[in-house]
């Protein structure tokens, strides 16, 4: 039987790994986060919720008729097609120096993404 306390600890888990991957494929890639913070907290949660729901991240800012079916084929998991080849992320969650939307930051804290995320609500 799944509580709401096991479920809360699996989010806060599946955010904190969503988190620690964004920062680490930022910096590996040379990219930074949106100067809009409240973009990047949105993607990472998101992403984490994909992960936790369907095993992977799947991109969070497209519409899917079947998500699942999505997970399956790949292409849109996070780091996307696109990403990995041309370094081209639509969700803005990983952006090239020359961005004009770019920060100059690849860390977000998970207390960030948290108050970030629940002024959105």
């Amino acid at each position: 039987m799944t509580t709401a306390k096991s479920t809360s600890q699996s989010s806060d888990k599946a955010l904190e790994s969503m988190r620690k991957f964004a920062e680490k494929y930022a910096q590996r890639t040379d990219t930074y986060f949106c100067s809009n913070l409240s973009v990047t907290a949105a993607v990472i949660k998101g992403l984490a919720e994909h992960k936790q729901e369907f095993g992977s991240p799947l991109c969070p800012c497209r519409h899917y008729q079947d998500k699942a079916a999505e997970v399956k084929k790949a292409y849109w998991n996070c780091p996307c097609v696109p990403m990995r080849e041309e370094k081209k992320c639509h969700c803005l969650l990983f952006l090239t120096p020359d961005n004009a939307f770019a920060s100059n930051t690849q860390s977000i804290t998970t207390e960030e993404i948290t108050q970030l995320c629940s002024e959105m609500e």
